[in-house]
């Protein structure tokens, strides 16, 4: 949609006009240029290459490159999540393939922990900056959009009707998005590729109408004209001329959802070109009429032939508003991905889709971005200042980008280090170029994307910092397994049936939330489990490696680890699925511990063995559960009859482990089985952690606010852990810990 308004920002500087075109086919030159460069060149056919494992975006160049060197910002990485498929899917280089500049490169990274912040400080702000273009994009489009009501009224009626009619088609457009795109998402594609169509066409008209002959101004030569001709006027325009390349970091971050290939085809098929032959239509006009001040004002709408203005406006805005949403979609999609690898508070995400993979709705961050769009659009009123704030979000991604990407052609693709600096120099040069130009505007609307992203990024480190000062307290006060020995099988304390289930973010030792639990209260659960559900620095983790279980201590004393892993765009089940898939994966855990099909992993801190287990529906030939069913007698591990509660009709739920035929299974491992099963069948209480996170004594003066102030303050606002907000409040103990950080 930036046909829409590039010109309009582009002579909105104090650029004399003259007879001879120099200007309009100037800026004409830059045009294409910049979208044959930075676009289609550096996107479509380098960047897209760098995609992890099919999903693309800052982020996921962040983790492409945590996986080739350990930089990783997530705390509780294992040696383990390096055997996943997914992280070799990239093809790995062995240390012997690894070139000299790459083998350093790695080792500065890992060494240095102060350039593995930068690294991440550098992931946040292009994050950042993203966030800000789902505010600013919407904005500008939409208010472009209808600015064409301008050619049919007065000025007086335009200046009453542009705004309140801009933010009623945002306050839709936002509303639409509690139901998910799927339901509209059909019309989407028509959509784009009628305006697509409309405006090709539209640009041929011109071009033959008007001016036949612009195509002379795709020579370089005239951007060196038009520079030197307008000087500091030239130069300051190209904040407007860059608004042509909004949108091509959206099309990688929602790399995701389609191929590479699909997204070459359609980019440089049917998008570059109806692009080019719109921008070269508008200039052909704008030839002809370049006395006219306010056809430059206008923009698009005036080289529009008047009989068809009002459906091309209609037309225009159902674009905007499909452009709108995608730019929301990816942030929404960035959002996930930044909570997910603990940069950003949990937030409510709803899936709004059980088909379609990636369609997810955020109502917190929705509705903020609202807010911002509505606050920006009121507060602006015009496209110049709108674009101004726009130009800097999307050059300052695409500068971040860059810096990414020549890591990834090291570390990750490992080519020559002289590649990665002709790709940061030529690319970095042109972009710098672009960025010096959007900054000089700072006060004329350039420092929106600024304060969003400082106000992002603030949140952002403050929670990550926080989470990793809250790890770290946890690693330090942990149990160690010769206070669990001393106690004996029983723990000192009486076991009752059932299931206790700990959560914890460590993935080794005890949490001392259990030493602290089982010191102030008499008895525990039968059966205990330590579950750890993390985040790995993959887009999706295969069902078939989805659990890491072990055992904490002999096996007498029924204590099991239980780590659950997701990569960072994975769909978390539904509770009931969950726990079913949990208490299976420790059946078939105790099955096949002996068994030659594990695959032991030891965890050398505390010599556990945890082996990895698929979920039920992964693992055909394993144990699967059934409760409340009638099963074949033949195939259950263990009965125990159904227990009567105080109400006569009321039956507690049957519990029923079924084995594969052909295994072979001894007593010792029968009961253990039908414990569990009995353990499952009394029910699960679930014990969290509410924590109270304060800075220690004799923290600075900075590290006070950041901890007591900012990180208490996102931890009491955030949402819980996904999995405990549908847990059943009666069968929930929440234990409190003050964490001295």
């Amino acid at each position: 949609t930036s046909p829409l308004y590039v010109y309009k920002s582009a002579f909105a500087e104090d650029i004399q006009h003259s007879d001879t075109n120099e200007e309009i086919f100037g800026v004409l030159s830059f045009v294409f240029w910049t979208l044959t460069l930075m676009p289609l060149l550096k996107y479509v056919f380098i960047v897209l290459k760098a995609d992890d494992n099919g999903e693309g975006g800052t982020f996921a160049l962040y983790s492409l490159l945590c996986r080739h060197a350990r930089v990783c910002s997530l705390p509780n990485c294992q040696l383990a999540d390096e055997e996943l498929s997914e992280y070799k899917k990239d093809g790995m280089a062995s240390n012997n393939n690894r070139s000299f500049w790459c083998s350093s490169l790695k080792s500065t990274l890992e060494k240095h922990k102060i350039l593995q912040r930068l690294l991440l400080v550098l992931a946040l702000i292009g994050t950042c900056m993203v966030i800000g273009d789902g505010v600013l994009t919407p904005a500008i489009s939409v208010f472009s959009a209808v600015s064409g009501l301008e050619l049919s009224m007065s000025k007086e009626q335009h200046r009453y009707v542009e705004v309140p009619a801009a933010c009623a088609i945002l306050i839709f457009l936002f509303a639409l998005q509690h139901y998910g795109t799927h339901r509209v998402g059909f019309l989407f594609a028509p959509v784009v590729i009628t305006w697509l169509l409309c405006i090709s066409a539209i640009g041929v008209y011109n071009i033959f109408y008007w001016n036949p002959k612009v195509y002379q101004a795709l020579s370089p030569f005239y951007m060196y004209k038009f520079l030197k001709k307008t000087q500091k006027g030239g130069w300051m325009s190209l904040g407007g001329i860059l608004l042509c390349i909004t949108g091509s970091e959206a099309m990688f971050a929602d790399l995701g959802h389609f191929s590479q290939l699909s997204i070459k085809i359609a980019f440089t098929f049917v998008v570059y070109p109806s692009l080019i032959l719109a921008y070269m239509g508008q200039a052909a006009y704008l030839s002809k009429h370049h006395i006219l001040e306010t056809d430059y004002r206008i923009g698009f709408y005036v080289s529009v032939p008047e009989k068809i203005r009002w459906p091309v406006l209609v037309i225009a805005i159902f674009a905007a508003v499909v452009g709108s949403q995608a730019i929301i979609t990816g942030t929404f999609s960035i959002i996930k991905q930044c909570s997910a690898l603990g940069c950003f508070p949990r937030v409510k995400i709803i899936h709004t889709s059980s088909k379609m993979h990636g369609q997810i709705y955020i109502p917190e961050i929705n509705w903020t971005l609202m807010l911002l769009c509505l606050a920006v659009t009121v507060g602006f009123r015009d496209t110049k200042r709108m674009g101004n704030a726009s130009g800097l979000a999307v050059i300052t991604v695409m500068l971040v980008t860059t810096c990414l990407m020549s890591l990834v052609i090291v570390l990750c693709w490992h080519k020559s280090v002289f590649l990665a600096i002709l790709f940061i120099f030529f690319f970095g040069s042109i972009e710098a170029l672009y960025f010096s130009a959007s900054l000089i505007k700072f006060l004329e609307g350039a420092w929106v994307p600024i304060a969003l992203a400082l106000i992002f990024s603030a949140i952002m480190y403050v929670w990550h910092y926080g989470t990793l000062k809250k790890y770290e307290f946890d690693v330090q006060n942990k149990v160690s397994i010769n206070w669990l020995l001393a106690l004996g099988p029983t723990l000192g304390i009486v076991r009752v049936r059932g299931i206790g289930l700990i959560h914890t973010e460590l993935v080794s030792g005890i949490p001392a939330i259990f030493s602290h639990f089982v010191t102030n209260l008499p008895a525990f659960h039968q059966v205990v489990v330590f579950l750890c559900i993390k985040s790995v620095p993959v887009p999706h983790v295969s069902p078939k490696e989805r659990f890491l279980v072990g055992r904490v201590g002999p096996k007498e004393y029924r204590l099991y680890r239980c780590i659950a892993r997701y990569g960072y765009r994975d769909v978390h089940k539904d509770d009931l699925e969950f726990e079913k898939d949990l208490i299976c994966s420790i059946a078939e855990f105790i099955r096949s511990e002996r068994a030659e099909c594990s695959i032991p992993i030891l965890d050398s801190e505390n010599d556990e063995r945890m082996t990895v287990i698929g979920t039920s529906s992964s693992n055909l030939e394993g144990i699967r559960m059934h409760e409340d069913g009638d099963v074949d007698s033949s195939e259950i591990v263990g009965t125990s009859e159904p227990r009567v509660a105080k109400s006569p009709e009321k039956v507690r739920k049957r519990v029923r482990f079924i084995v594969p035929e052909s295994s072979q299974i001894d007593n010792g491992v029968k009961e253990e089985l039908r414990e569990l099963m009995e353990a499952r069948e009394a029910g699960m209480a679930f014990i969290l952690g509410h924590s109270y996170v304060r800075a220690k004594k004799g923290s600075g003066l900075i590290k006070k606010i950041v901890i007591n102030l900012g990180y208490d303050f996102l931890r009491r606002n955030s949402r819980g852990p996904t999995y405990a907000l549908s847990i059943p409040h009666a069968s929930t103990l929440e234990v409190g810990m003050v964490y001295q950080v």
